[in-house]
C-alpha cells in the first residue's frame, strides 16, 4: 500500500498540526506500508532551509520539499502542484492536511482528475469559532471551492467527537474520529525541572501556571488575562508561563492584556519550547492551562494530563472526555470559569494531585499515537481494498 500524505507546511512556526503529521508519521511507518510526504519550504517569518525536489529519507517515510510563495499560512507552490500532478497515479491513497488552503484544495482536485481517492482532517478549521473568524473569506472560500472537496473525499478526519458532530451540521455525514496522542515514553519519566528554571530562574520557588500553545486570537490569551490576575491576588507566589509561538505578531497585543489586568509582571513570555526543555518546563509547573475558544484536539492539553498536571480547559478544547473522567476541570469558555476553577486547584491542592494523577493514567490508556495510527490504518486499508469501515470505526 503507498500512501501519500499533502501539508502545505511542516516547519515547527506553525504549531500542533505539523507535530501532530510528524508524531503520526513516526508511527504509522512501523506498518507494512510506504509513506511519501509532500510540503514546501514555508515557515512563517523565514523560509526552511532544506533541499528541494528531492526525497529526504527517514527511518519510517520519506520527505519531499518544494519552493513556495505564502504569507502566514497562505501557501502557494506550483512546483508541488506539477509533481503531484504527473505522479498522483503511483499513489493508492492520498490523505491530505488542513483546509482553506489553495494548495490542498488543487491537490484534491488533482485526485479527483486521476480517480484517485483522498481523505481529509481539517484539524478544527471548520469548528463554528474558526468558521466565524474572519468569516466573510471564509464562507466565500467554503461555498466556492470546499464545500465540494469535502464531499468528495472518502473520509473527513474529526480528532474529537464534539468536531465529528459539527461537520455532520454542515452537511458532512462520512466523518471517523481518530484523536490525537502523546509519545508515551517522552512522558513516563520527564527531565529534571531545575533545566528550566536554569533558563528561567525567576520562576524558581513560584507556584507555576503553564499556557503551552501558540500565540493567537484563537487561544483565548485575552480570557486569560483578567483570569489570572484574580489568581494571582489570591495567591501572591502564583507566576503564569505563557509558552508558544508568535508567528502572526500578536505577542504585543497579549502582552497588553496582561498590562491592562495589572498582572504582566507576574508573567514570563518564553516563545517555542521544544524538546527537553518543553519536558522540564512542564515538570516544573505546577499547573496547566488552555483557555481556548476553539480547538481541533490539542496535543498540549494531552502533554499537559499526561505530564500529572492539574489541568484547566474549556470546552473549547473539544475534549469532554476529560471532564467525564474526572481527569481535568472543563468550564465554560469565559474569564469567570477559568478563574474559578484554578481557584479551586490553588485551595484544594491534594484534590488538585489527584486530579493529576487520574489524568495521567487516562491519556495512557486511550491517547497514545499507537492507538491513532491502529486507526488511521485501519482507515487506510479498507478505502483501498474498497471495503466498509469496521464497525469500531463506523462514519458519524
Amino acid at each position: 500500500m503507498k500512501i501519500l500524505i499533502i501539508n502545505p507546511y511542516l516547519g515547527s512556526s506553525y504549531g500542533g498540526v505539523s507535530k501532530i503529521i510528524i508524531n503520526q508519521l513516526q508511527v504509522l511507518g512501523n506498518f507494512d506500508i510506504s509513506i511519501d510526504v509532500l510540503t514546501t519550504n514555508a515557515n512563517c517569518l523565514e523560509k526552511l532551509e532544506v533541499p528541494l525536489n528531492k526525497w529526504i529519507d527517514y527511518k519510517t517515510y520519506r520527505l519531499q520539499y518544494f519552493n513556495c510563495w505564502y504569507r502566514n499560512d497562505f501557501i502557494v507552490s506550483p512546483s508541488l502542484i506539477k509533481w503531484l500532478f504527473q505522479n498522483v497515479l503511483d499513489y493508492d491513497l492520498v490523505h491530505a492536511h488542513t483546509v482553506f488552503s489553495p494548495l490542498i484544495s488543487l491537490s484534491n482536485i488533482i485526485c479527483q482528475f486521476h480517480n484517485v481517492p483522498y481523505i481529509m482532517t481539517p484539524h478544527g478549521m471548520l469548528e463554528p469559532w474558526a468558521l466565524s473568524y474572519k468569516s466573510q473569506k471564509k464562507q466565500l472560500y467554503f461555498n466556492l471551492f470546499e464545500k465540494h472537496i469535502l464531499r468528495k473525499s472518502r473520509v473527513i478526519q474529526a480528532s474529537a467527537t464534539d468536531e465529528a458532530n459539527n461537520l455532520k451540521s454542515l452537511g458532512f455525514e462520512h466523518s471517523v474520529v481518530i484523536p490525537n496522542g502523546i509519545q508515551r515514553r517522552e512522558f513516563e519519566s520527564l527531565p529534571h525541572s531545575d533545566i528550566f528554571y536554569e533558563k528561567y530562574p525567576h520562576t524558581r520557588n513560584k507556584s507555576l501556571i503553564l499556557f503551552l500553545g501558540r500565540i493567537d486570537p484563537k487561544k483565548g490569551l485575552d480570557l486569560l488575562a483578567p483570569a489570572f490576575a484574580r489568581v494571582h491576588n489570591r495567591f501572591p507566589d502564583t507566576h503564569l508561563v505563557v509558552a508558544g509561538p508568535d508567528s502572526i505578531g500578536f505577542l504585543p497585543t497579549v502582552q497588553k492584556y496582561f498590562a491592562k489586568a495589572e498582572c504582566l509582571d507576574a508573567v514570563t513570555f518564553t516563545g517555542m519550547l521544544t524538546g527537553t526543555l518543553k519536558l522540564a518546563a512542564l515538570a516544573a509547573a505546577n499547573f496547566y492551562v488552555s483557555p481556548s475558544y476553539s480547538e481541533g484536539f490539542s496535543i498540549s492539553v494531552l502533554e499537559g494530563m499526561a505530564s500529572g498536571l492539574p489541568c484547566v480547559i474549556t470546552t473549547g478544547c473539544n475534549f469532554p472526555e476529560a471532564g467525564k473522567s474526572q481527569a481535568a476541570h472543563v468550564v465554560d469558555i469565559n474569564t469567570d470559569a477559568i478563574a474559578t476553577a484554578l481557584i479551586q486547584c490553588l485551595s484544594q491542592p491534594q484534590a488538585a494531585i489527584a486530579m493529576g494523577l487520574r489524568a495521567r493514567e487516562f491519556i495512557f490508556q486511550n491517547y497514545t499515537w499507537e492507538r491513532s495510527a491502529e486507526r488511521l490504518m485501519q482507515v487506510y486499508t479498507a478505502i483501498v481494498n474498497k471495503k466498509p469501515l469496521p464497525a469500531c470505526l463506523e462514519l458519524i
